[in-house]
């Protein structure tokens, strides 16, 4: 038995993804191209953001799995998150801190409306207090006020500020934590980082759209 597998925490998480498939993006909407820009910009992520600020945009159910026995198997007690939305992976993660005992996730996320619905799943599931919602620009919300060591990150925001997410954390990451990019495919300077030889991570693609990366020391 485990908090991620028994209520109130394993049906809600059930009902958001259910929920989360029947408000997937629909791709077709954005012309290939722009989409494109958008993805690897800098500068224009807010934008994109925005139009898409209804849209259900969690990790897959095994990703999701994945986080939680990560940060179980390493018995994880600070977390960071670049990426709320509605709040799936944060629930667990969550779980895990629970059942290892307790700790502090911070997550991050610039949309007012799913930091409002990423809290009240998070009451809802009985994990609230072990989460930190930072409301802003990850560039901003996580510049200061850091645990001096991070056992686990999810980089699942906009994907070209991978780099500069994983710059913000990377002094306080304690040697064998791990950091796991979403879609890290659209971050290919984030990808040429972690897996450069003198990089101080070892770096290996998981599935289809996961880098998962353990820091060395």
């Amino acid at each position: 038995m485990s908090t991620l597998t028994t209520a109130p925490l394993a049906p809600l998480l059930d009902d958001l993804f259910a929920q989360s498939q029947a408000n997937s993006p629909n791709w077709s909407d954005f012309p290939r191209e722009e989409l494109n820009r958008l993805m690897h910009s800098k500068t224009e992520y807010r934008d994109l953001y925005e139009r898409m600020k209804d849209l259900w945009l969690p990790v897959s159910r095994e990703t999701a799995q994945l986080l939680y026995m990560l940060a179980r198997s390493t018995r994880a007690k600070t977390i960071v998150e670049f990426g709320t939305s509605f709040g799936i992976s944060t629930l667990h993660m969550a779980a895990a801190l629970r059942d290892n005992g307790g700790g502090r996730l911070i997550t991050t996320e610039f949309e007012p409306a799913k930091v409002a619905r990423a809290r009240e799943h998070l009451k809802t599931g009985g994990v609230i207090d072990l989460v930190e919602i930072r409301e802003g620009d990850a560039l901003t919300t996580l510049r200061t006020d850091l645990p001096d060591a991070i056992d686990l990150v999810l980089l699942d925001g906009a994907k070209a500020l991978y780099p500069d997410v994983l710059a913000l954390l990377e002094s306080r990451l304690r040697p064998g934590a791990l950091v796991v990019a979403d879609n890290a495919d659209y971050s290919p300077e984030y990808l040429e980082r972690v897996r450069a030889p003198a990089s101080g991570y070892m770096s290996v693609p998981f599935a289809e759209d996961v880098e998962l990366s353990m820091r060395l020391g």
